[in-house]
């Protein structure tokens, strides 16, 4: 039939793909053993504008900050892991991020003080990535066991188009305190 633009059972029509809209990025780990220092994961969000998406980031949104217009926050931090579920807990409200950010990367760092880490080292870490209660990717960091840092999550769009979710968890081996500035560059195409 001409005209027709879906079965009337629930198919998505392609015209009417509103994309990712609040997505939640949860990181769960947990306490260090007696006598050991306490583990600290932190939730870490770079934005990149559309004329530069793989340039240094916009602004990046970490424990101490939240994005300039409140889209991107942190929900819950946690020092040492102890509590139940998941520790850290960041939002991104995509759909209504402004038009001139294309690309939003999100990581996670180990702090390195007291004491060195990597994610060997972490007991029981976990990610969730979700939006709602459709859960986009599950990882245990167990592809980055050297790593003192990962990216663990890319949302682009092309102009003002729907946002799309790239699932994938780069370790990073530097000093932590470099990861926000060039997290963004791992996933150049």
């Amino acid at each position: 039939m001409d005209g027709q633009v879906g079965t009337g059972k629930g198919t998505p029509v392609d015209g009417l793909n509103k994309g990712l809209r609040k997505v939640e990025i949860a990181v769960r780990w947990d306490p260090s053993p007696a006598g050991q220092p306490s583990t600290d994961l932190d939730l870490v969000a770079a934005t990149y504008l559309a004329d530069d998406p793989h340039g240094d980031p916009a602004y990046v949104v970490h424990f101490d900050s939240r994005s300039p217009d409140g889209t991107i926050y942190l929900n819950r931090d946690s020092k040492d892991g102890q509590g139940f579920g998941y520790d850290e807990v960041m939002t991104l409200e995509l759909d209504r991020l402004d038009g001139r950010y294309a690309r939003v990367v999100v990581g996670i760092v180990i702090q390195q003080r007291p004491a060195e880490r990597t994610f060997v080292s972490v007991v029981n870490p976990g990610l969730r990535i979700r939006e709602g209660y459709t859960v986009l990717a599950e990882d245990d960091f167990g592809g980055v066991l050297g790593a003192t840092a990962a990216t663990v999550a890319e949302f682009v769009r092309d102009g003002s188009g729907p946002w799309d979710f790239r699932p994938g968890v780069r370790g990073f081996e530097g000093d932590p305190a470099d990861f926000a500035r060039t997290m963004g560059a791992a996933h150049q195409p």
